[in-house]
């Protein structure tokens, strides 16, 4: 690891402690939401018959099914549910390739799984596309009515089900609290990917807020399951910015340790969007 320079900054304990029980707090919902739907469909299946979950990850495949996963087999392990004993599921991964999620949630559905967890707003689309009638639990960090996934959050209706993180609605607040960790913040770098249908969305909010607190905003432009990072770091290094803020996606996902690698290769304080980041190294 490259030495921090003078004027940067390292994580505090406080930060990544703080980041570290958003994690937690995030996977405890998932698993909380998933067994209101699933403990249900236990109770309903025919005797002898092994329930399925179906699970579509945007990063990973059946070898690597990509982050969560762990706690969501944990949190089954809590109920007495052990996959490949009792329960079995049936992961599938995208490998950030966007293409993929019809076929992938089609083949769960031909599968005759009993639940699909879709943790990506592209499968999210898929999966409801795909039935009306299998349960879907969705994570979305997007507001699922303006998104049009649910008609309401009291009532949602139909067969999807989930929580939103609200990871786009504290876009703002990350940058505020960059510019009080960071001394004398002027220019911020945000790398996302284009092709990310939240991107576009979640950059207008920061630029609401830069122009609040008049810093500059530098989009880095990525796109595709092989980013040119190395581009994107180059371009943050002659745009002469004070740290970096990633939007993430799939795509930045799988790239998560990379992304930290670079940014403090290049010795810029860094933000991000969940606590797998600061797990690899990442600030906040």
């Amino acid at each position: 690891m490259t030495p921090p320079a003078e004027n940067s900054i390292t994580a505090s304990p406080i930060s990544t402690r703080l980041s570290l029980v958003r994690g937690k707090v995030f996977t405890t919902l998932i698993l909380v939401t998933f067994m209101l739907v699933f403990v249900n469909l236990a109770d309903a299946q025919q005797p002898g018959k092994i329930p399925r979950i179906g699970y579509v990850s945007g990063t990973g495949g059946a070898s690597n099914p990509g982050p969560y996963v762990d706690a969501l087999r944990q949190g089954l392990r809590d109920l007495g549910h052990i996959d490949g004993k009792n329960v079995v599921i049936e992961y599938r991964g995208a490998e950030g390739k966007p293409d993929r999620y019809s076929s992938l949630v089609n083949e769960l559905v031909q599968l005759k799984v009993d639940v699909l967890v879709v943790p990506t707003l592209p499968a999210i689309l898929a999966a409801r596309q795909a039935t009306k009638t299998i349960p879907i639990v969705m994570v979305t960090n997007t507001d699922p009515v303006t998104g049009k996934l649910v008609d309401s959050l009291a009532r949602p209706d139909g067969n999807i089900t989930g929580l939103s993180t609200l990871a786009q609605d504290l876009s703002g607040k990350r940058l505020e609290l960059l510019t009080e960790v960071v001394p004398r913040l002027s220019r911020v770098a945000v790398l996302r990917d284009v092709d990310s249908q939240n991107s576009a969305i979640a950059f207008k909010e920061y630029e609401a807020t830069a122009r609040a607190l008049k810093v500059k905003l530098q989009s880095l432009d990525v796109r595709g399951p092989n980013p040119d990072l190395e581009g994107a770091f180059q371009a943050a290094a002659k745009g002469r910015t004070n740290a970096i803020i990633a939007i993430t996606n799939s795509n930045l996902l799988i790239q998560q340790k990379r992304i930290v690698d670079l940014a403090i290769t290049n010795r810029l304080p860094s933000m991000y969007q969940g606590s797998t980041w600061v797990e690899s190294g990442g600030l906040m």
